[in-house]
């Protein structure tokens, strides 16, 4: 027999109900952050989506921050409260991304955003070109609470060195009174150039290949195979072969996407943003062609935040082209880097286009089988593609006929530093840097003999005047230390300092580490505190590359070492 049970009255009033309930709703409303009325307005409103499309397109989240950060000039916290209202994620998540891009700059509640941002490139180039100097002048006559004055890495104008940019005003050969100038009469806004555009492109042949393949009219095999016989390689920096990539992406499971890479921060590279600035259909082409090879359900175009000319070139083209399609066109979309190296490396990039922060993924899987939203992926970079028509309507031997000590195609140098005529040449695969210097860049700047070079820019080594002699291509550079990465060249005097070089590119590595993994975000800046003792500590230095090469996750860190140790090797008289 159960035990016999009290009654108790529960009864509540029903007036206390409602306090508990009015209570309960108030507590709960103060969790976190609040999104204001007024930012929730003015943030939808600029982004112009209605409430359904800002919480299911998440991989938008990096495009609107640029929205927001361009319109207010800056990301003041009140707007990143609301844009996590509307799209529904953590206010943590918001500020994690928006954190990690260079080019997005948070402002707290109560304080100001600056008019404007001026940005010099301390790359080697440009610092070789006397950009410290300049940066320095401009602070002390511009740095306000209105102008922030700062030091950026490379913006792939190396050419033109030394280079500033107001807001998105880029500026090449830059001086104070231009930057001034410039900053005084609200000269602000990208600079277009003068290029090819799609009625020129289709009155000279373009887009006909694209046609005969969409029609039947064009063998897909064929174009397979040209683009296997003529032994096109990745041109930025991996150097896959680029028909055998299409094969193994076409074997996949669809629906299958395209991801294009125009992030070249590699410092000393220039070369995707020249060919893009003249002739932007030849690589629309290249790049749909490959997707009707493939079978590509929609493409996702990556351009580097510093190309701003490049991207109101390609928004207008891409229009053009989608207004008067030569054939049914996939899904095509543009999106913005942010000023993060990092998205260079491919699945990196495919992290920030997916709208979070550039950190490359373990691999396996590898993206060609799991990628971008979690499909296989054809990853390509610019240069690649751009060859695509070429190669298939002149034929595969077209391609791989150029070439010099025996080495067959050809490369797309950017040429910097103490040479006449720095720029892009396309030059013979397998030239080497002497013949480089003579036939294509006018030879060495009055007063400066050739000391030394730096086949393929940051990362890529340095070598020695001695060893003028190698070729320039894909596997000929392993064997002294060095590789020729996206064939970014930048020559140095017998005035500068080969030490100095890699110190400016070591503290590149560190400033552009993603923080993921230890070896690389301490290795890197260890590394710079090391390199500016009077006299190296070799055998530390030498321990610090062990780990970054062998436990780095990317490239980044595995080969920061490689300018370390070209100087330790190849010029130990300016470190002992």
């Amino acid at each position: 027999m159960q035990p016999p049970t009290t009654q108790l009255n529960t009864a509540v009033p029903l007036a206390t109900v409602n306090q508990l309930k009015a209570s309960l709703r108030q507590k709960s409303q103060l969790k976190g952050r609040q999104a204001d009325d007024t930012s929730l307005r003015k943030v939808k409103a600029l982004l112009g989506l209605d409430a359904t499309m800002l919480r299911q397109r998440r991989d938008l989240l990096v495009e609107h921050l640029h929205k927001i950060n361009d319109t207010f000039r800056g990301l003041h916290e009140h707007h990143l409260v609301a844009l996590a209202k509307l799209m529904n994620i953590p206010m943590a998540e918001v500020y994690e991304v928006a954190t990690f891009y260079h080019h997005f700059e948070v402002i707290r509640d109560g304080e100001s955003a600056p008019k404007f941002t001026v940005r010099v490139c301390d790359g080697l180039s440009c610092d070789m070109a006397g950009a410290t100097t300049l940066l320095g002048k401009l602070q002390a006559s511009l740095g306000t609470d209105k102008v922030k004055v700062v030091a950026a890495p490379c913006m792939g104008r190396c050419e033109q060195a030394p280079v500033a940019v107001v807001h998105q005003h880029e500026m090449g050969h830059a001086s104070v009174d231009q930057v001034m100038q410039a900053v005084q009469t609200n000269a602000i806004e990208a600079v277009v150039p003068e290029h090819i555009d799609f009625n020129a492109y289709v009155a000279d042949g373009g887009y006909e290949l694209l046609q005969a393949l969409a029609k039947g009219q064009s063998d897909t095999e064929a174009v397979l195979k040209a683009m296997e016989d003529s032994g096109l390689r990745g041109l930025g920096g991996a150097g896959f072969p680029a028909g055998r990539k299409w094969r193994i992406v076409r074997e996949q499971v669809a629906p299958r996407l395209m991801a294009v890479n125009i992030d070249e921060g590699e410092p000393g590279t220039f070369k995707d943003r020249t060919y893009l600035e003249r002739d932007p259909h030849r690589f629309l082409e290249g790049m749909l062609i490959a997707a009707q090879v493939v079978g590509i359900e929609a493409i996702y175009i990556y351009l580097r935040d510093e190309y701003h000319g490049c991207r109101q070139i390609l928004e207008t083209e891409l229009a053009k082209l989608q207004a008067n399609p030569p054939v049914a066109l996939p899904k095509i979309e543009l999106r913005r880097g942010a000023g993060a190296y990092i998205c260079g490396e491919e699945s990196a990039m495919i992290e920030s286009i997916e709208g979070k922060r550039g950190e490359p993924r373990m691999r396996p899987p590898y993206i060609a089988q799991v990628g971008l939203f979690g499909r296989p992926t054809l990853e390509h970079n610019f240069e690649t593609l751009y060859w695509v028509r070429d190669i298939v309507q002149k034929g595969p031997e077209w391609f791989s006929g150029y070439g010099r000590h025996d080495r067959k195609g050809l490369r797309s140098f950017s040429v910097s530093g103490r040479v006449k005529k720095p720029g892009v040449k396309l030059a013979p695969a397998g030239i080497t840097i002497a013949e480089l210097i003579e036939e294509y860049c006018g030879g060495m700047q009055e007063g400066h003999e050739f000391y030394a070079y730096l086949p393929g820019g940051a990362s890529g080594g340095i070598l020695p005047a001695t060893l003028k002699d190698i070729p320039l291509d894909f596997d000929t550079l392993q064997p002294y230390g060095c590789f020729i990465g996206s064939a970014a060249v930048i020559v140095l005097g017998h005035q500068d300092s080969a030490r100095h070089a890699a110190l400016n590119m070591m503290n590149f590595f560190a400033h552009e580490s993603c923080g993921q993994c230890t070896p690389c975000r301490v290795g890197t800046a260890k590394a710079v505190a090391l390199m500016q003792a009077p006299k190296w500590d070799n055998n530390t230095l030498e321990d610090l590359n062990q780990v970054m090469t062998d436990a780095s996750i990317c490239g980044l860190g595995q080969a920061a070492p490689n300018p370390i140790r070209c100087v330790q090797k190849y010029f130990p008289q300016e470190i002992n």
